[in-house]
């Protein structure tokens, strides 16, 4: 994926933006989402293969049957922000509920193809892993590629013990008022791991996400 000064330039702001406000407590630009969806989509692969051993293929020519709105986007991203501050503080069950609810949510709406759904959560897994070290930023000539890094940039993530209940409560409302989760996955995808990158291909960042601030 290439861009532009002006693009990446954006990308880090948007980054910092996001790592600094609580979860739920900040609405992303259009332009700062739309960042975050071509992220996720320059790294959806062209082949997916879920865990009962199912392959969805992925036409990367046809962007726009795969991508989904806008205002569903940024309700991923919230969600994705969410299971990253959950890693940061070392939640690691809160953090694959997080992302199980907002799957499960997604399947049970009957809205999306099984292409969509791999976006949906590649989309997830972008944001996480934006704000978790993963993105290496190559130049080539006046461009810079953004790739995944093999190894994730040392960070520091801090977690105060009230930083920590408030992303558990936090996470706790948003499953509690979604669908009930099964043992499984309902989207045939795999939750990230709290202590390191997912197994599919995903995006990144160069800073540790900040936990929400504790309530008042």
């Amino acid at each position: 994926m290439k861009w532009a000064g002006r693009g990446w330039a954006c990308a880090v702001v948007l980054t910092a933006t996001v790592a600094a406000v609580p979860a739920n407590a900040q609405e992303l630009s259009e332009k700062a989402a739309r960042t975050f969806m071509e992220y996720a989509w320059t790294l959806t692969p062209e082949r997916f293969t879920k865990p009962n051993g199912e392959t969805i293929l992925i036409d990367k020519t046809k962007r726009d049957a795969v991508m989904v709105p806008l205002d569903v986007a940024r309700d991923i991203i919230r969600a994705g922000r969410l299971s990253a501050h959950a890693q940061a503080c070392g939640l690691a069950q809160e953090q694959g509920e997080n992302h199980s609810s907002l799957m499960r949510r997604q399947s049970q709406s009957k809205k999306w193809t099984p292409q969509q759904m791999v976006y949906i959560n590649q989309l997830h897994l972008t944001v996480v892993m934006l704000l978790t070290g993963r993105i290496k930023l190559v130049e080539k000539g006046n461009d810079k590629e953004v790739v995944v890094a093999q190894e994730p940039e040392k960070v520091v993530q801090t977690c105060s013990a009230e930083q920590k209940a408030k992303v558990k409560e936090l996470i706790t409302a948003y499953v509690s008022s979604g669908p009930a989760l099964a043992s499984s996955n309902p989207a045939g995808t795999t939750p990230p791991p709290a202590g390191g990158p997912p197994p599919a291909p995903v995006g990144a960042q160069p800073t540790a996400p900040q936990p929400p601030a504790a309530p008042k």
